[in-house]
């Protein structure tokens, strides 16, 4: 365990060469922060947190700089985050409440995250399986074809056009219209199944047949397609940092337009608004071991229903980025809640 002389020695180092991009030497540090130590003492300092492997020296004669262990030190022992101030608050409410749908919440989230954070920002959309219906439409089309809309309570919009082969005519699909809403509205999609499965039972036999393509089509919209949808937004924010990777920021371009490494890099959504901070190696994948992750969930109160968040090098800002990760949460589960 570090005393706490030492925790403001680490904090200071982690500050200036997350500011300065420069190891930090200990005349740099007695002369920009108030540790109350001579040099020599700081270089002490430095000397145990460096063979506790929390800061290092990547080359001779220089300062120091911060290791994934020290940054991970660092973020665990924040007591604040960075708050935003109330012009930025101001605006953020603004810029979102301008949305007119869940696709351009959406991309405005990821826009004013890739700005606040100078960050690549990745925005999860709501994920049918927490979601509820709110409504579901059926409308006739040219060629035996039904157009069927459903809305859950995120605003999302999912539609599908059914070709049948029996005549549905307007009562029947007024009917069909009327029992789906009042079986699935206010249920969670991953209810659907066993909710539409009654469906049928409601009709006379010689009807089921005419409506099992539109329940068919329906399960296939709310189950078995529950696919996880992704923004992404910044990534030209990374060639700003392209002395912080080591080799080539290609690899980590690379990882970024990976579906599946989105969806583990966010993680399922779990019902806690707590940040994620994962840092360096910590992250799932060796592309990403330069980079680190601040992330949070989103949702109506205290229900979350995707996530949202930021990914940059190591040497990033985490009081800053973390305030503005959870703000902006905030204000889009807000959103959501209302849509």
């Amino acid at each position: 365990m570090l005393d706490e002389r030492k925790l403001e020695v680490l904090r200071a180092i982690v500050e200036d060469y997350v500011a300065t991009q420069e190891p930090v030497g200990s005349k740099a540090l007695a002369d920009r922060h108030n540790l109350g130590v001579s040099p020599a003492t700081i270089r002490n300092d430095m000397a145990v947190l460096e063979e506790e492997g929390y800061i290092t020296q990547p080359h001779t004669s220089a300062g120091r700089v911060p290791t994934d262990k020290g940054y991970r030190l660092f973020v665990d022992r924040l007591t604040t985050v960075k708050p935003l101030s109330a012009a930025e608050r101001r605006a953020i409410q603004t810029f979102l409440d301008g949305a007119v749908d869940l696709d351009d919440v959406v991309n405005r989230t990821v826009r004013l995250l890739a700005q606040l954070t100078q960050q690549v920002a990745i925005v999860q959309y709501p994920s049918l399986t927490r979601s509820t219906v709110r409504h579901i439409e059926l409308l006739h089309l040219p060629a035996n074809r039904i157009l069927m809309v459903v809305i859950t309570n995120t605003g999302r919009v999912e539609q599908r056009t059914v070709e049948v082969t029996d005549q549905v005519d307007d009562d029947l699909l007024a009917n069909l219209r009327s029992r789906l809403n009042s079986t699935l509205v206010g249920k969670r999609l991953t209810e659907a199944p066993q909710l539409i499965a009654k469906v049928p039972e409601q009709f006379p036999p010689e009807e089921r047949g005419a409506i099992a393509g539109v329940l068919s089509t329906l399960l296939d919209a709310l189950v078995e397609h529950q696919d996880e949808r992704f923004a992404l937004g910044g990534t030209a924010n990374l060639a700003r940092f392209g002395q912080d990777f080591k080799h080539s920021i290609r690899p980590v371009l690379e990882a970024l337009e990976e579906q599946v490494v989105l969806l583990k890099l966010l993680g399922e959504a779990t019902d806690t608004t707590q940040l994620t901070v994962r840092i360096g190696h910590e992250n799932p994948y060796e592309n990403l071991s330069s980079t680190s992750l601040v992330a949070v969930g989103y949702g109506p109160k205290d229900e979350v229903i995707a996530k949202l968040g930021v990914v940059g090098p190591t040497r990033m800002d985490y009081p800053g980025t973390m305030g503005a990760v959870r703000a902006v949460a905030r204000y889009v589960g807000k959103i959501v809640a209302g849509a």
